[in-house]
C-alpha cells in the first residue's frame, strides 16, 4: 500500500488542489492566499514537496493531481483506526456511534457497505 500521510497543512493544501485541479500554479497560489492565508512562497514550497512525494505534478505551470482524495482519506482513516482502536473497526464504530441515531437510509447504506466488503 502506498503511503500518503499528510500533515494538517498539507491536507488543507490538497483540498484546495483537489477542488481546483487541473489548475495553473499562479492561480493555485491565489487560491491558497484566499483560502489558507498563505504567501506565494509557502504555496510553492508545499507544492514542490508534494510533487517530490508523487502526489502532484507541476508540468508547464499546471498542477495535476496524481493521487485522488479517496486514496489519501482511506489511508488516513485506516491509520486512525489502527492507532486509536488497535485496528478494530467494530471498536471504532461503537465509539463513533455513541449517542448518535441513524436514519433508516443511513442504516441501509451502512449495511450495503458492510455486505460489499465481507470476506467470501
Amino acid at each position: 500500500m502506498e503511503r500518503y500521510h499528510l500533515c494538517d497543512s498539507e491536507y488543507r493544501f490538497m483540498r484546495v488542489v483537489w477542488a481546483a485541479a487541473p489548475v495553473a500554479s499562479g492561480r493555485l497560489a491565489e487560491l491558497c492566499r484566499e483560502q489558507l492565508g498563505w504567501k506565494k512562497s509557502t504555496t510553492y514550497t508545499v507544492l514542490k514537496k508534494l510533487c517530490g512525494r508523487g502526489l502532484l505534478q507541476n508540468e508547464n505551470s499546471t498542477v495535476i493531481v496524481l493521487v485522488p482524495r479517496e486514496a489519501v482519506t482511506a489511508e488516513a482513516a485506516g491509520e486512525f483506526v489502527d492507532r486509536t482502536f488497535d485496528g478494530s473497526l467494530p471498536g471504532f464504530l461503537a465509539a463513533f456511534m455513541s449517542g448518535r441515531r441513524l436514519s433508516e437510509q443511513e442504516a441501509e447504506e451502512l449495511k450495503r457497505l458492510i455486505d460489499a466488503h465481507k470476506e467470501g
